[in-house]
């Protein structure tokens, strides 16, 4: 009876630290679009108090970290690949949608018509009629998102391109004390 109740409680204490470590895993977003992390680190398992038992896997956190500083009017400038081209932002959390200005979309390869410009947007400078396209990847230093929503403005309604909530939203990021920190 006293090894059926060590046994238990054994198991109680691994199912304990097993479920602790798949809640940091679970709690990180779930993207099934990223790649491996070049620089994962491991988390070491606990000791096992029985030598007949193999150890716990080991859990590896396969996070990425990118932090943008504010310029001095407090801006984040990033610069990204839109599939595979390289591509100059303006990080904005107010934007609820990747905006690219036209002649970077043509260097993308997006070529709307004038009967594209379908989606209308309020912007600082008012409605803006906007083109929808499909990013299939947009990168930044790492950090992956595929399949990202986004549309092409006239350049003359927009200065530069805008790294909007499409990406944003699938990315965690926080803001403290003139830094921008993405994770995925």
């Amino acid at each position: 009876m006293r090894s059926i109740l060590l046994f238990a409680a054994l198991t109680l204490a691994i199912g304990v630290v097993v479920a602790r470590y798949a809640d940091k895993i679970v709690g990180a977003p779930n993207n099934p679009d990223a790649l491996p992390a070049s620089s994962a680190t491991a988390t070491p398992s606990p000791p096992s108090s029985s030598p007949s038992r193999p150890p716990l896997p080991t859990i590896i956190n396969m996070s990425r970290s990118v932090t943008l500083r504010g310029d001095g009017l407090g801006h984040f400038k990033a610069e990204a690949r839109v599939d595979g081209r390289r591509v100059d932002f303006m990080v904005d959390t107010g934007a609820s949608t990747i905006v690219l200005r036209a002649s970077t979309a043509a260097q993308l390869g997006f070529h709307p018509a004038a009967r594209d410009y379908t989606v209308k947007m309020q912007t600082a400078n008012g409605i803006i009629s906007a083109a929808p396209v499909r990013l299939n990847m947009v990168e930044l230093d790492g950090i992956i998102v595929r399949d990202v929503p986004a549309v092409v403005q006239p350049d003359e309604t927009l200065q530069v391109n805008l790294l909007g909530m499409t990406f944003l939203s699938r990315v965690r990021w926080t803001h403290d004390r003139g830094k921008l920190v993405l994770e995925q």
